[in-house]
Protein backbone atom coordinates (compact mmCIF):
# COMPACT_ATOMS: atom_id res chain seq x y z
CA UNK A 1 0.00 0.00 0.00
CA UNK A 2 1.14 3.11 -1.17
CA UNK A 3 1.76 6.19 1.88
CA UNK A 4 -0.77 8.59 2.26
CA UNK A 5 -0.33 11.69 0.57
CA UNK A 6 0.67 14.38 2.92
CA UNK A 7 -1.73 17.54 3.03
CA UNK A 8 -0.35 20.89 1.78
CA UNK A 9 -1.21 23.93 3.96
CA UNK A 10 -0.97 26.22 0.94
CA UNK A 11 -1.42 26.20 -2.70
CA UNK A 12 0.00 28.24 -5.16
CA UNK A 13 -1.15 29.01 -8.80
CA UNK A 14 1.07 28.69 -11.36
CA UNK A 15 1.57 33.16 -11.41
CA UNK A 16 2.53 32.74 -7.89
CA UNK A 17 5.40 29.62 -8.71
CA UNK A 18 6.63 31.63 -11.49
CA UNK A 19 7.25 34.71 -9.42
CA UNK A 20 9.10 32.80 -6.37
CA UNK A 21 10.62 31.08 -8.99
CA UNK A 22 12.49 34.75 -10.22
CA UNK A 23 12.80 35.29 -6.90
CA UNK A 24 15.16 32.40 -5.95
CA UNK A 25 17.04 33.01 -9.22
CA UNK A 26 17.92 36.56 -8.61
CA UNK A 27 18.32 36.73 -4.53
CA UNK A 28 21.27 35.43 -3.12
CA UNK A 29 22.71 32.53 -4.45
CA UNK A 30 21.84 30.24 -1.51
CA UNK A 31 18.21 31.22 -1.11
CA UNK A 32 15.82 28.10 -1.31
CA UNK A 33 12.84 29.81 -1.49
CA UNK A 34 9.73 31.73 0.44
CA UNK A 35 9.40 31.63 4.01
CA UNK A 36 5.47 32.32 4.56
CA UNK A 37 4.25 33.53 7.87
CA UNK A 38 2.07 36.31 9.56
CA UNK A 39 2.73 38.44 12.31
CA UNK A 40 0.44 40.97 14.47
CA UNK A 41 0.46 44.21 12.68
CA UNK A 42 -1.75 46.87 10.67
CA UNK A 43 -5.18 48.13 11.00
CA UNK A 44 -6.90 44.66 10.74
CA UNK A 45 -4.78 42.80 13.29
CA UNK A 46 -2.56 40.56 11.13
CA UNK A 47 0.04 40.97 8.02
CA UNK A 48 1.28 38.30 5.75
CA UNK A 49 5.32 38.16 5.99
CA UNK A 50 7.44 36.30 3.63
CA UNK A 51 11.06 36.01 3.15
CA UNK A 52 13.71 34.31 0.92
CA UNK A 53 15.37 31.72 3.00
CA UNK A 54 18.39 29.18 2.29
CA UNK A 55 16.44 26.03 4.06
CA UNK A 56 13.36 25.06 6.63
CA UNK A 57 13.74 26.45 10.63
CA UNK A 58 12.59 23.80 12.76
CA UNK A 59 8.90 23.19 12.83
CA UNK A 60 8.28 25.04 9.37
CA UNK A 61 5.58 22.83 7.10
CA UNK A 62 7.36 22.34 3.63
CA UNK A 63 5.07 22.66 0.63
CA UNK A 64 7.18 22.03 -3.04
CA UNK A 65 5.24 22.47 -5.91
CA UNK A 66 5.43 23.64 -9.50
CA UNK A 67 9.09 23.63 -8.92
CA UNK A 68 9.44 25.67 -6.23
CA UNK A 69 9.66 25.65 -2.01
CA UNK A 70 7.23 27.42 0.61
CA UNK A 71 8.63 26.78 4.14
CA UNK A 72 5.64 27.71 6.14
CA UNK A 73 6.24 29.26 9.88
CA UNK A 74 4.63 26.58 12.70
CA UNK A 75 2.80 29.64 13.97
CA UNK A 76 0.55 30.67 10.75
CA UNK A 77 -0.26 26.85 9.94
CA UNK A 78 -3.61 27.31 11.33
CA UNK A 79 -4.16 30.74 9.95
CA UNK A 80 -2.90 29.58 6.19
CA UNK A 81 -4.92 26.32 5.82
CA UNK A 82 -6.41 25.93 2.80
CA UNK A 83 -4.84 29.08 1.59
CA UNK A 84 -4.01 29.90 -2.39
CA UNK A 85 -0.98 31.92 -2.95
CA UNK A 86 -1.41 34.21 -6.15
CA UNK A 87 0.44 36.21 -7.99
CA UNK A 88 -1.12 39.69 -9.71
CA UNK A 89 0.21 42.65 -11.84
CA UNK A 90 -2.49 45.47 -12.00
CA UNK A 91 -2.27 49.10 -13.66
CA UNK A 92 -1.28 50.01 -10.21
CA UNK A 93 0.61 47.62 -8.42
CA UNK A 94 2.22 43.87 -8.36
CA UNK A 95 2.23 41.38 -5.50
CA UNK A 96 1.33 38.39 -3.58
CA UNK A 97 -2.11 37.65 -2.89
CA UNK A 98 -3.70 35.46 -0.75
CA UNK A 99 -7.05 33.68 -1.15
CA UNK A 100 -7.61 32.51 2.63
CA UNK A 101 -10.64 30.88 4.00
CA UNK A 102 -9.93 31.85 7.28
CA UNK A 103 -9.86 35.81 6.95
CA UNK A 104 -12.89 37.15 8.80
CA UNK A 105 -12.11 40.65 7.18
CA UNK A 106 -9.60 43.22 5.58
CA UNK A 107 -8.33 46.42 5.85
CA UNK A 108 -9.72 49.10 2.90
CA UNK A 109 -5.15 49.10 1.64
CA UNK A 110 -5.66 45.34 1.39
CA UNK A 111 -2.34 45.71 3.52
CA UNK A 112 -3.89 43.67 6.41
CA UNK A 113 -6.35 41.53 7.26
CA UNK A 114 -8.06 39.55 10.09
CA UNK A 115 -7.71 35.68 10.84
CA UNK A 116 -9.34 33.14 12.20
CA UNK A 117 -8.11 29.50 13.05
CA UNK A 118 -8.78 27.37 10.52
CA UNK A 119 -12.19 25.16 11.42
CA UNK A 120 -10.19 21.59 11.49
CA UNK A 121 -12.96 19.64 10.78
CA UNK A 122 -13.11 20.67 7.33
CA UNK A 123 -9.90 19.05 6.81
CA UNK A 124 -10.57 15.48 8.15
CA UNK A 125 -10.85 12.38 6.14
Amino acid sequence: MAPAAKFKVMTLTDAAANRVKELVENGDKNAAGLRVGIKKGGCAGMEYTMDMVDGAQAGDDVIEDKGVKLFVDPSAVLFLLGTEMDFEVTKFRSGFVFKNPNEVSACGCGESVSLQEADLSAFAR
